[in-house]
């Protein structure tokens, strides 16, 4: 998209919360755009959160006549100290042209450093007076503004946050500008917490005001899902209990905790992984086509096919823990924390009853991809005898090496009437040369800043899927449910592969999919 499109498309695409606008049927002139990143100095903002921004920045999306970025956080540093610890976040000096190092430097002088507490109102007052002497010097109508707040932070500190901005730090008026507020999971630890913390900024912004980020939902091939399963023709028919035997989804990680032991041990890789990224993309596997694309439409879709999972049965489920995770001096020598997990899930409705849902997460395994695979029933009446070599399946593989592929049964070359396992295959690195895929974060801040909360999710989006894992987590937590030790380097527990025969899943012997060469 080229500037002059972009300055068109910001002033019908930013949208507005305001409901005097909505009333009046158009839009007021749109103010400036304030940033704030909460949690500035942690390695969320410096690794994820700032990089987008500043690659938004370098596409245009962000601009310097209207864009102000703000950090905030307890460290006693100034402006440059921030500066000079993000510089190396945004590019590599090896190897960075001149225009890069420029960009880099004139993107550095957008962002303003203010320290303070995170529950008292001193330091949001004087975060306060920085946004306003901003949007002041960009000639912004008072509540015409827009003000994005960012909490990297952790979920603890979520409601004093949020009381803070809301006291301290909204538009002064309602002229068309909003305030926006982005929270990062773990969105609780279980139903109860999950629900108390939502009551709380609830209570505090209205629902269109938040938007509660999985960065999954930001990936290019998990946004393709609606689109491959609802242009084209030939999916339909087939996406149903009657074609599909079961579906994994898939997280595997080749590394250990590595230094983060003690945070993930607060966790295990069900709250990390499982509950929220693998059970957003489940949701867009199963759900119903929506209304229209508007977000509210896509949500309802997604809320109807998380009611409609049965309870976890206990012999659906298996943990596991790799060997040395407990020497980490941060994780308690009696730790019960899964490293890996393999759920089964059933999906009571018309479309998928009988189908096994499997999810399947772990830390310190033998690869690290993440990729949904789609395992289509036998065919009938096996003419070729060719069964044993396996069965159609199709794959998108989500990360890294984006791809999608259908494996399926063809004859191979030659005078003799034999078959072999071959692929249909859309890499996006051979299909899509020189295009750049967007980071997930960069996406998702883009959709804040133009308030589309399709790919964010909603209150009772969040309950549901809490609902489903509260119980199996409470045990874990008790100590009722044993994760089985694996060695690091491994497929996981052999246990795992067992449940994965079980629910019906059919391994391919002597294929293997090779990301094709440039």
């Amino acid at each position: 998209m080229g500037t002059n499109e972009w300055h068109i498309e910001r002033r019908s695409s930013f949208g507005t919360d305001s409901p005097l606008a909505r009333e009046a049927g158009n839009v007021p002139e749109i103010g400036s755009l304030s940033i704030v990143v909460l949690g500035a100095s942690g390695d969320l903002a410096k690794k994820k959160t700032f990089p987008a921004l500043f690659h938004l920045y370098r596409q245009g999306f962000l601009t310097p006549d209207e864009v102000h970025i703000f950090g905030y956080a307890r460290t006693k540093i100034s402006d440059d100290e921030l500066r000079d610890r993000l510089r190396g976040y945004l590019v590599s000096d090896k190897g960075a042209s001149p225009q890069q190092l420029g960009d880099v430097d004139k993107f550095l002088q957008l962002i303003k450093y203010v320290s303070g507490s995170y529950d008292s109102e001193d330091g949001f007052r004087l975060l306060d007076k920085e946004i306003s002497q901003h949007e002041y010097s960009k000639n912004s109508v008072e509540g015409s503004s827009r003000r994005l707040f960012y909490l990297a932070l952790p979920p603890s500190v979520y409601p004093s946050v949020c009381k803070m901005i809301k006291t301290c730090c909204m538009n002064k008026s309602d002229l068309g500008g909003w305030t926006r507020v982005v929270v990062e999971k773990p969105f609780g630890r279980d139903l109860q917490s999950a629900e108390e913390l939502s009551t709380e900024i609830g209570e505090l912004f209205e629902e269109p005001q938040i938007y509660r980020i999985d960065h999954y939902l930001g990936k290019e091939l998990v946004q393709n899902l609606l689109v491959l399963r609802f242009a084209n023709r030939f999916f339909l028919p087939l996406w149903n209990r009657d074609n599909i035997d079961n579906v994994q989804i898939v997280f595997r990680e080749d590394f250990g905790t590595e230094g983060r032991g003690g945070y993930f041990d607060q966790y295990g890789i069900i709250r990390d992984i499982i509950q929220n990224h693998l059970l957003q993309v489940l949701c867009l596997v199963a759900m119903e086509k929506p209304v229209s694309l508007k977000p509210e439409h896509i949500r309802d879709e997604k809320v109807k096919v998380l009611e409609s999972v049965l309870p976890i049965e206990d012999d659906e489920v298996v943990l596991g823990q790799y060997e040395g995770y407990k020497d980490d001096p941060t994780v308690p020598d009696q730790s019960n924390t899964p490293t890996f997990a393999t759920v089964v899930l059933r999906i009571h409705n018309e479309r998928w009853e009988g189908v096994p849902f499997i999810l399947k997460a772990g830390k310190a395994l033998n690869s690290r991809k993440a990729e949904i695979r789609v395992q289509f029933k036998d065919v009938p009446g096996d003419i070729f005898k060719c069964k044993k070599q396996g069965r159609n399946e199709f794959v998108i593989r989500l990360q890294p090496s984006e791809a999608i592929y259908m494996k399926l049964t063809v004859k191979q070359p030659g005078l003799e009437m034999s078959t072999v396992q071959s692929e249909l295959d859309l890499s996006y690195g051979q299909r899509y040369q020189g295009v750049t895929i967007p980071e997930a974060y960069e996406r998702l801040i883009l959709d804040t800043i133009r308030g589309d909360q399709q790919h964010f999710v909603r209150r009772d989006e969040l309950k549901a899927s809490w609902k489903i894992f509260t119980p199996l987590l409470h045990r874990i937590d008790e100590g009722q449910f044993k994760p089985i030790p694996y060695k690091p380097g491994s497929r996981g527990p052999a246990e795992a592969d067992q449940l994965l025969e079980k629910a019906g899943y059919v391994q391919t012997h002597g294929y293997i999919w090779i990301p094709p060469t440039l």
